[in-house]
């Protein structure tokens, strides 16, 4: 028998996750932080529901030569990567060739965020609540590059918000933060867009189009002043 999937679409998602997320509504002080491309539609239904501002934080999987949707790290645009040495042993994976998938996936990197940002500077973290959130975590690699760097931003309290996640990647990643908030901890996990009817592609459109949105709907922008 098929499995029942439990989310319609990340909107939906979002919304669900939101309900756990009402201690954080209207506070000055609390920025939620999208994982482009596809946790940006399940981050503005949080952030519409918590009446918060919604940003990005652009990180990057780095993917197993040959096999690109396994992880065997994560980059940002910038600073050191978060490298799974295990599995870069394992696999035998040269240096060579792990420096030329950062420097292909910084060159993404850049360009969503000149796209997604159209010139508007990063978001302030510092003495924030940061809730950062995406549309599932597998291997946890991005998201775990993404709680080191709003740490390094000094952000206050970082909560980690997400529909699905594998239950041994959520044990790994709760000791880095403040709190995790998961609906659904399957093990194992063969993937995160089993559990939505909708998991479509999320294209730099619809990002861009949500992010102008969340920004004309925020009550607050990061530096607390009305949008």
């Amino acid at each position: 028998m098929p499995m029942k999937k439990l989310f319609r679409n990340r909107f939906q998602a979002g919304s669900l996750l939101a309900r756990r997320l009402g201690a954080y509504a209207r506070r000055p002080d609390v920025i939620v932080l999208a994982l482009p491309r596809g946790g940006v539609p399940l981050g503005f239904a949080v952030a519409r529901a918590l009446e918060v501002p919604l940003d990005i934080i652009s990180v990057r999987k780095l993917g197993l030569p040959g096999h690109p949707e396994y992880a065997i790290g994560a980059v940002a645009a910038e600073g050191p990567c978060l490298l799974k040495t295990g599995e870069i042993a394992m696999f035998g994976v040269p240096a060579e060739a792990i420096e030329a998938l950062v420097e292909h996936e910084r060159l993404e990197i850049a360009r969503r965020e000149a796209l997604y940002r159209a010139g508007r500077p990063v978001a302030q973290l510092q003495d924030k609540v940061v809730i950062l959130v995406d549309d599932g975590i597998a291997t946890g690699s991005t998201m775990q590059l993404a709680v080191r760097l709003a740490r390094r931003a000094h952000a206050a309290k970082i909560i980690v918000a997400v529909p699905v996640a594998a239950n041994d990647t959520c044990a790994e990643l709760a000791p880095e933060v403040d709190a995790l908030i998961c609906l659904r901890t399957p093990q194992p996990l063969y993937s995160v867009g089993q559990w939505y009817d909708d998991f479509g592609q999320t294209s730099d459109e619809e990002v861009t189009r949500l992010l102008r949105m969340a920004r004309r709907e925020a009550t607050r922008n990061p530096d607390g002043q009305t949008s």
